[in-house]
């Protein structure tokens, strides 16, 4: 039976019906639909609708489906118990719910819809939802940070070129380079903090759109389930789907800084830069030429953002213009969330793995930074500490570099009589000012590649992703979407 069939005298269409269903897809609310579900029990208790024999046998019966139907990650092996099938004629995954409670406890599982809405139900199942997941993904993205950390860690002075308009431009260590994407992890965990903050808020207890009927304390589901405090409008409370595309474009952004550090791990990875050595478990050959090792990992990154930001265009279209308050075109943005969620979780997963086992060619990229000129900005830099102004010692490298370029040496290379063809500034102690190290070292300011002020960064990084270790977990702490993927 529907659960708003009295009004109603002739059957849906079959095909109507079946489309407009969404229990194929809420059944990933189950969880959630539990809690929210034993939360409003407990109102309803504190209101006098229920007695206390009554709530325990609710609160029993809701286990007891969740227990059924779950799927756990299996804490030995990792992979997901089968739990039992959940065909039904359900509607939803809240008629889901309520059709195993009666069939547990009989017509005691109706009184838990008095009070209620699917309306405040689905607008609180999803806030849970993506609330859960926003942690278990912060936990991923500290994995991944962690993973760049050590890799830095590891790269000691290691020195490799900088690149703007894809043209080498000065040297930086290695670490350096590798700490720019963990400062981008940090702030995409932060967003995500962010988005947490904002959607914590419970809307149980604002009916279909004009609040409950009943005379519920909307504080005792709120801190229930951990929220801030109850929403302060039902109509907004109903309808708001702010929090969802507000975390869909965080998992875009997300997917914008893995797709750019998988292009570039690509790029290094060519024989044309030969700077990365990619790990075997993470390629893939060619069934046709037998000696590629191709980098689908990083291409498929590529790729997946533009799922993920796909479903931020989706939930973005469907909320624009819809009247207040809620619309069954909101079940439309559950599916993109989904999917977005577990194609996130699973790739900043792998890429945490899989930046733990790359190798760089070190002596490849010192040996790119010895030529090419990259110590040019500290020749100017030398100059202006001579007295010359920047624009002057700027057009004075300039013009050295041309001629460099016309004998086939590099700046380090010519002799001090040919640098005061340049300049009468130019003294021995030109040659040490330009030496690799000495190109490194000038850049000593907060957040420069000197040596020092790297070994201070990793300090630093190493710190704040410790931190995120600490309040969310490490990569032990698998995401359902993850291990099924595994599964």
């Amino acid at each position: 039976m529907k659960m708003w069939s009295g009004r109603f005298r002739e059957p849906l269409d079959p095909l109507f019906d079946q489309w407009q269903r969404s229990i194929k897809f809420d059944r990933a609310l189950l969880e959630e639909e539990i809690m929210a579900s034993k939360a409003h029990a407990r109102a309803l208790l504190a209101a006098g609708i229920l007695t206390d024999t009554e709530f325990i046998q609710i609160v029993e019966g809701l286990d007891g489906i969740a227990s059924r139907f779950r799927q756990q990650p299996n804490a030995s092996d990792g992979n997901p118990h089968e739990p039992e099938p959940m065909g039904s004629d359900a509607e939803d995954i809240h008629h889901f719910v309520e059709l195993k409670l009666v069939e547990a406890i009989r017509d005691l599982g109706l009184k838990l819809h008095t009070g209620r809405s699917r309306n405040e139900q689905i607008a609180t199942d999803l806030r849970l939802y993506v609330r859960e997941r926003i942690s278990i993904l912060i936990a991923h993205l500290g994995a991944w940070a962690a993973a760049l950390v050590e890799q830095a860690k590891a790269s000691g002075d290691a020195v490799m070129p900088s690149y703007t308009h894809l043209q080498r431009a000065e040297p930086v260590l290695v670490a350096h380079w590798l700490l720019a994407y963990v400062q981008m992890l940090l702030r995409d965990a932060s967003r995500l903090e962010d988005c947490a903050r904002r959607l914590n808020y419970c809307p149980l207890g604002s009916g279909a759109v004009a609040g409950a009927t009943l005379p519920l304390d909307r504080a005792i589901a709120a801190n229930e389930l951990g929220f801030t405090a109850p929403t302060a409008n039902s109509m907004d409370a109903t309808s708001d789907r702010d929090f969802v595309l507000e975390y869909l474009q965080a998992l875009t952004v997300i997917g914008l800084h893995a797709s750019r550090f998988a292009e570039e791990i690509t790029l290094f990875a060519t024989a044309e830069f030969g700077f990365v050595e990619l790990p075997e478990a993470f390629s893939t050959g060619s069934s046709a030429m037998p000696q590629k090792k191709n980098p689908d990992l990083t291409e498929l990154v590529r790729g997946k953002v533009g799922r993920i930001h796909g479903a931020a265009e989706t939930v973005t279209l469907l909320l624009k213009g819809l009247p207040l308050a809620y619309n069954k075109d909101l079940q439309e943005t559950q599916e993109p969330v989904f999917a977005a969620t577990s194609t996130a979780h699973i790739m900043v997963f792998l890429l945490a793995k899989f930046t733990g086992a790359l190798k760089f060619r070190t002596e490849r990229m010192r040996a790119a930074c010895e030529s090419g000129y990259l110590n040019a900005m500290a020749a100017a830099t030398y100059l202006v500490y001579k007295g010359v102004p920047f624009r002057k010692a700027h057009e004075k490298i300039g013009n050295a570099v041309r001629f460099c370029i016309e004998k086939g040496c590099e700046l380090g290379d010519l002799t001090l009589d040919e640098l005061k063809e340049f300049g009468p500034e130019f003294e021995q102690d030109f040659f040490a000012a330009v030496t690799l190290e000495s190109t490194l070292d000038c850049h000593d300011v907060i957040g420069g590649t000197a040596r020092a002020r790297v070994r201070e960064a990793l300090t630093t990084a190493e710190a704040r992703v410790q931190a995120l270790a600490d309040a969310y977990g490490t990569v032990s702490l698998v995401s359902k979407e993850v291990s099924h993927a595994g599964a």
